[in-house]
């Protein structure tokens, strides 16, 4: 009897001693889930980042740090990015450290949302009608409803090179951090620059909607930059508006009349800023207005590298914040006009007032002006025609004098000779660099390029040259081999146990 008492105490004592072990691993598990959750919580409110790559591809720039420490506001980004793309990870990984720099700075609140377009298809529709957005991979920032749009287009460049019959484009450069810190500094400024486009003289027309000649496309691109674009006619408006940021006088077919002019040459004179798209074989009554800022209007077209024999293509770019960042881009002119910088007003020890003009864009060594109009196809005549390369655009300013140490806004100008090259038709073909090489004219203009200095990232290559034998072995290792290991090691323990 003594011995089944004696028994019974030991079985309860094991069974308690269990029950105790089994309730302290129950109680260590839940306090090792409790500190996990409370290190998360802690780890997503209180955290630090550190770019431990070689190449610090996201680590963003001295200038944008600064930059974002200067600002204030609530600034919303919405990432409507298809999560197989190319450069998803790219875009998630420099928002992301957007965001943790903007989190420094208790002035400034970003918060970036990312949903993929292939997958939360409510919230899609939803943002996509507020935000107006009709196709996926964009970047949409928000401050006090004042939106940028910044696309893949505005990120990457690419570089298209034929191999074997096939078309491959070869990542160039990645200048993301460019584009974002661009769109975040347009939308936390209280009030839109407001850019006019002159009318009443045949130019081209920001609510024409035809699908060759109209310029609906680029008034979009204008407003989705954070602009406001207006038409002008000044003599229904009596001058030109004191709340104008850059006129544009796009493509006139007809000549203006001397009081208008003199109203442009005053709005210049008062650190105006303008942008002239001059289409040849046509007199706009503007040539002596700019020949006093330094541009010389011809009557020769600037001929060169084609492709279908009507456009020139054009990758010859001056030193400029315009083209800084347009490099291995091309853009396409149609017919542009030759436009020449006068010499006489660049240098010289009197001339500190006089303009500055640059050379923004020319044709190659190859190409030429072409004196004659009616000649088709156009040929190259030593005793008439002037060899390449020549320009076809150029940027003039006034009033930056270097070495006083004081703010004086500048009067600037920029003239492309050609209008056709943003038109509708244009911009639809997707190619070359033609609304790139418009935008950076206008936000110089605009002084809107103290972020244009970021520089570009470029892409670094890991290659691996393997052949079939070496690529099946690695499937072998990685697939079979290594999962082998494990299930067999696995299996031994399990067996060992049992015995």
């Amino acid at each position: 009897m003594a011995n089944g008492k004696e028994a019974s105490r030991s079985i309860w004592k094991h069974r308690g001693r269990r029950f105790a072990t089994g309730l302290n691993v129950l109680i260590s598990l839940v306090l090792a889930i409790a500190a996990t959750v409370i290190i998360n919580i802690m780890a997503m409110r209180y955290y630090a980042r550190w770019d431990l790559s070689r190449h610090h591809y996201y680590r963003l720039s001295d200038k944008s740090v600064q930059f974002l420490e200067s600002l204030e506001g609530t600034v919303r980004g919405v990432v409507f990015f298809q999560q197989g793309h190319r450069h998803y990870e790219d875009v998630k990984a420099l928002l992301k450290e957007f965001e943790y720099t903007a989190s420094k700075n208790p002035e400034l609140d970003l918060h970036v949302e990312f949903i993929d377009p292939d997958r939360d298809l409510a919230r899609v529709r939803a943002l996509a009608a507020d935000y107006d957005v009709d196709d996926p991979n964009v970047v949409v920032f928000d401050c006090a409803g004042r939106r940028r749009y910044v696309e893949v287009d505005d990120i990457v460049t690419y570089e298209a090179r034929v191999e074997e019959g096939r078309i491959i484009k070869d990542l160039v450069s990645f200048h993301g951090e460019q584009a974002f810190a661009s769109a975040i500094h347009a939308v936390v400024q209280p009030e839109k620059p407001v850019i006019y486009f002159l009318g009443g003289h045949g130019e081209r027309d920001v609510v024409d909607y035809n699908p060759a000649t109209g310029y609906s496309t680029l008034a979009r691109a204008l407003r989705r930059d954070n602009l406001e674009v207006k038409r002008l006619i000044p003599a229904a408006s009596g001058g030109i508006p004191a709340d104008c940021g850059v006129l544009v006088v796009a493509g006139p077919s007809k000549r203006l009349s001397r009081e208008e002019v003199e109203l442009i040459e005053d709005y210049l004179n008062r650190n105006g800023r303008a942008l002239f798209l001059l289409d040849p074989y046509v007199e706009t009554g503007l040539d002596t207005l700019l020949e006093k800022w330094g541009i010389r209007v011809t009557r020769d077209v600037v001929v060169g590298m084609t492709l279908t024999g009507r456009e020139l293509v054009v990758s010859n770019y001056g030193e400029h914040p315009i083209t800084r960042n347009l490099r291995n881009v091309q853009t396409m002119f149609y017919l542009p006009r030759m436009l020449q910088p006068v010499s006489e007003l660049n240098g010289g020890i009197d001339q500190v007032d006089r303009p500055s003009v640059t050379v923004l864009a020319s044709n190659s060594d190859k190409g030429w002006a072409e004196a004659d109009p009616e000649m088709r196809p156009p040929r190259f005549d030593a005793s008439a025609d002037q060899r390449g390369p020549v320009p076809l655009a150029l940027a003039s300013e006034r009033g930056n004098v270097a070495g006083l140490d004081m703010e004086i806004k500048p009067t600037r100008i920029v003239a492309i000779g050609d209008s056709y090259f943003v038109s509708n038709a244009s911009l639809k073909t997707g190619v070359g660099g033609n609304i790139d090489f418009f935008m950076s004219a206008v936000n110089w203009l605009l002084e809107r390029e103290a972020l244009m200095a970021i520089s570009p990232r470029d892409p670094f290559r890991v290659e691996l040259s393997l052949d079939r034998k070496r690529v099946r072995l690695l499937f072998l290792l990685a697939v079979v081999a290594v999962p082998g290991m494990v299930v067999l090691t696995g299996g031994m323990i399990w067996w060992k146990r049992r015995r």
